[in-house]
This record gives structure tokens, sequence and C-alpha cells, in this order.
């Protein structure tokens, strides 16, 4: 993957609040009113772009914890996540991931929920090996029509 990412669409990592309020000034005024893109890198750090990057080319193809949409408002003194997903069927995080944002998020500075603001619950079918996004409780491979495990199984390890 790594041999497709472009270096101009890797995203930016943002280690602090100082940090994120430049990077977010410097969007245009109609860029924020969106979710961006995120990663959470496996160093922990926090890697953004704009909403219609892919994630693998914000991580720069390397593995990632968690990644999703994130959108942000600015509260007081100091700016916050208004609503954040692990939304990314390229990655198909696992909703436990949220430690892992949540601790970036953290380590920045920023003022965050205590969740996903929207969870997506992706599983890949044990018999066809497509990814299906679970809606509605319904562990049901969309493509096959099989059963899908109840446990997060798309790790490309698994």
């Amino acid at each position: 993957m790594k041999a497709v990412v472009r270096p101009d669409s890797v995203g930016c990592p943002i280690s602090s609040a100082a940090e994120f309020s430049d990077w977010i000034t410097e969007r245009s005024a109609a860029e924020p009113a969106e979710p961006f893109t995120f990663v959470a890198g496996t160093d922990g750090a926090l890697l953004l772009a704009p909403r219609r990057s892919e994630h693998v080319a914000c991580a720069g193809g390397a593995m990632v914890l968690s990644a999703g949409e994130i959108g942000f408002v600015r509260e007081a003194d100091r700016w916050a996540v208004s609503e954040v997903s692990n939304q990314s069927t390229g990655c198909c995080p696992d909703v436990a991931s949220w430690s892992e944002v949540a601790r970036a998020l953290d380590d920045v500075g920023l003022g965050r929920p205590s969740g996903f603001t929207h969870e997506v619950v992706f599983r890949r079918c044990s018999d066809c090996r497509e990814h299906n996004m679970v809606r509605e409780d319904d562990f049901v491979c969309v493509f096959c029509g099989n059963d899908l495990p109840e446990a997060w199984n798309v790790d490309p390890a698994v």
C-alpha cells in the first residue's frame, strides 16, 4: 500500500493543542464545517487530513490503531471534538479502538466525548471473506447470506 501513497496525501501529525489550532486555522472557512479524516497511528500520533482523503493515505500506508471521521468545534478558549466515528471502510476499525483515539486526543489536549459519537460495526465474512458493515445488529453477510462472527475479525492478520 505504501507504494501508491503520494507524499502530499499523508495526514498532518498533530502533537499539541497549539499545533492543532494552527492547522485548523489554515483550512478554508468552509472546510471546518465538515468532518476530517483521521487516523491514530501505532505510535499513538493523531494524523488529520481533508475529509475526502483515504485513511491509508492519511496514515502514509502505515498500520493504524484506529481511523475514521472527526469534527471539531471551538468551545470558549479551546478546540474540542464535536463528532467522531470509526467509519473507515479501508481500515474497518473495531469500536473498541476508541481507547486509542481517546489517548491520542488527550495527548494533543483537545476536548472530546466519552466515546465514538457514531459507531460502525465491521465484520469479515468467514465464508466469502468480504467486509461487511453490520446494521441494526443483523450479523448476516450481505454478499453471501452466511452468519457473521459476533467478535471483530477484520484485522489482516486474522
